[in-house]
Formats: structure tokens, C-alpha cells, sequence
């Protein structure tokens, strides 16, 4: 355990936990309380009003990806893990129709996407090794991890790294996720939850859902009603770069409240720094009580050698504007970095 006058660092053998003078949050290594990646369900405290995320955990990693079919080599691959490397769309021949409604409703029947390399990190990604650096005012979580296995034709191999910053004073965490691909791509992305997705029975635990980037400059305000019904990413409130007109902002996040008593709480919302970096990116209700917001960054052209990546602010707010006035002091920013010296976000 390592402290200071305003923080604290505890690591375990299971994870590593951050406290702040504003926040907590649990940065896991192995056996996690839900996903390998990002921050740990239930771990995210906000000291000001005492609420926590509502969810399974805080930007979730997933796999690299381009769009297409694999069921040409859906069959061929048996991946290290027992799953195969394609069965992405599976569903689409499924001739059980329950199975086939339940896919379809998670993942929609347009803009078909396959993988290019696995695993899926955040529940069958093995045990890491973050590193902590602790400067006089921030304290930065590091995580890499190199993809394990690939589609037929492909490498396995390209690394992810994660870094996430926590400033002193401040309620939020910044977050950078960073790909160094060993692979071509006409459009490869990295899909993740931004911020996360938000557990519900009813609406009980959040009253409303904010989209920035849809509906105008003011952006979208969804009651919890909505989401009491389920609906496919493809039905609504969903967003692509090549239909979309690209917008000043781009952050969701929803409005807490306690579902015991119904009191409100304060804003937890993802922001990333460059619209221009989202793919695309949908809020959906999948049947039983989840609300996904699924995030795709980058889908441009990558050649084996390079390097993309996106940055955003993760945290609490009291208010719309308290965030855009966070966006605006770190907007344009994709690259996250972090030595003795400090912090800072730049763009590429």
C-alpha cells in the first residue's frame, strides 16, 4: 500500500485499487468481479454524493475488428480458448428461432462486422500486470496486452494498452486505449462500452440517458422510459461517421438515481475527445435488464506497423454543461501520456 496526503493505492493479488480525495475505482489483474478490462464493476465511487455506476464496469474492451462476413471461415479455426474465431454472425443461419431473436436483437441484421483478432479481452483476457506511476498530483494505471490469436489469413499479436490517469481534485478519470497493429485493414476498429452499460429494472437505477451527438447541437435527452422495452442498435439511437454529420461533442452518460428511494444523483458520462475517432456507436436495450452503449473507434485504413488510438474523460457531473465545459479544456485529443513530469493529452 502506498499513500499520500490525498491518495491511496492498495494492490492485491486480484486487483489494484485507487482512492482519490474524489473517487475509487478497481483496476483488476486476474479473476475480476466482471470484466478483465477497464475499471471494475461496482468499484466506481463518486465521494461527493456516494453513488457508484450503475452497471458491469467502466470502458470495457472487446476485440479488433473490420466489417464483413466470417462465415466463409466460420468452421476453420478452432481459437486457443475453445471459441471459434469467426461465429459472429452464426446467428444469421441459427434455425432455433429464440437464439436467433435473442442475437438479433443484441447485434441488430445491418453493418455486418467480423473479427480480426481475439480474444475477446474483456472476460478471456489472462492475468496482467498494470503498472502504477504516482506523481505529486495524478496517479497512471498502464495495461498492455497483446492479442492472442486471428481470422485465417491474419496475425495474431497486435497490442493494446491502456492507460488510464487519475488527476487529483477532480471527479473523472482520463482514459486512453491505444492499438499497435501487426495487421492491414482497409477499416479496422476497437470496440468498447463508453462509458459502460447501465443495469436497470424499470428505470430504477438512472431517469434519463443524454446522447450529445444526436438530434442537434443540444443533443438528446431519452427518458428511462424508453428502455423498458428491448430494441436492436439498428432500431435507434444509433450513430455512424459515414451517415452522421460529425458533431461538436461526443459523450453520453446517464442521470443516477437511487432505485430504493428514487433520489437523483449526479451524471455518469464517457466523453471522448475527437468525435472524429468514433465509427460508430449505439445505445440499445437488450431483453432482460441492459442497456448497452457500445463504442467503435478508428475504422480507417491500418497498415501492419502502426498505431491508432482515442482518448476520454470518465466520470461524474452535475450537470450537461459541467461536462461540456470538461470536453472543451481537453477537446482534440486522442493520446494519453504519462512520466514523472506528468500528465497530458495531445492530439496525434
Amino acid at each position: 500500500m502506498q499513500d499520500n496526503d490525498w491518495s491511496r493505492v492498495i494492490e492485491g493479488e486480484r486487483s489494484i485499487k485507487i482512492e482519490t480525495d474524489r473517487l475509487e475505482a478497481v483496476i483488476p489483474k486476474k479473476d475480476p468481479e466482471r470484466w478483465m478490462t477497464g475499471i471494475s464493476k461496482g468499484s466506481f465511487l463518486d465521494k461527493a454524493t456516494g453513488f457508484r455506476e450503475a452497471g458491469d464496469g467502466l470502458m470495457v474492451i472487446d476485440w479488433l475488428m473490420e466489417p464483413g462476413s466470417d462465415e466463409g471461415y466460420e468452421d476453420e479455426v478452432i481459437a486457443p480458448d475453445g471459441h471459434g474465431v469467426g461465429r459472429y454472425t452464426w446467428y444469421e443461419n441459427e434455425s432455433d428461432p429464440e437464439i436467433r431473436e435473442y442475437a438479433l436483437m443484441c447485434h441488430g441484421s445491418s453493418h455486418r462486422k467480423r473479427m480480426i483478432e481475439g480474444p475477446q479481452l474483456c472476460h478471456r483476457m489472462k492475468p496482467v500486470q498494470p503498472e502504477v506511476l504516482r506523481g505529486p498530483d495524478f496517479i497512471a494505471v498502464t495495461t498492455t496486452y497483446r492479442y492472442e490469436y486471428a481470422a485465417p489469413g491474419r496475425n495474431g499479436g497486435s497490442r493494446w494498452t491502456q492507460r488510464i490517469v487519475f488527476p487529483k481534485g477532480e471527479r473523472f478519470f482520463v482514459l486512453m486505449d491505444r492499438i499497435e497493429s501487426v495487421n492491414n485493414s482497409e477499416e479496422m476498429f476497437l470496440r468498447n462500452d463508453t462509458p459502460g452499460c447501465v443495469r436497470h429494472v424499470l428505470g430504477d437505477t438512472f431517469s434519463e440517458i443524454y446522447l450529445s451527438y444526436l438530434d442537434g447541437p443540444d443533443g438528446m435527452l431519452i427518458p428511462s422510459s424508453e428502455f423498458f422495452t428491448p430494441f436492436p442498435p439498428d432500431e435507434k439511437y444509433g450513430y455512424r461517421r459515414d451517415s452522421n454529420p460529425l458533431p461538436e461533442y461526443f459523450f453520453r452518460g446517464y442521470h443516477l438515481r437511487d432505485p430504493e428511494t428514487g433520489q437523483g444523483g449526479p451524471w455518469l458520462a464517457g466523453l471522448t475527445l475527437e468525435p472524429s475517432v468514433v465509427y460508430e456507436a449505439w445505445c440499445s436495450q437488450r431483453p432482460g435488464d441492459i442497456i448497452v452503449l457500445i463504442e467503435e473507434v478508428h475504422g480507417r485504413p491500418v497498415k501492419a506497423g502502426e498505431t491508432f488510438s482515442a482518448a476520454h474523460i470518465v466520470g461524474y457531473f452535475d450537470t450537461i454543461e459541467a461536462m461540456r465545459e470538461v470536453y472543451d479544456r481537453y477537446r482534440g485529443s486522442t493520446i494519453l501520456e504519462a512520466d514523472a513530469s506528468g500528465w497530458r493529452l495531445r492530439a496525434p
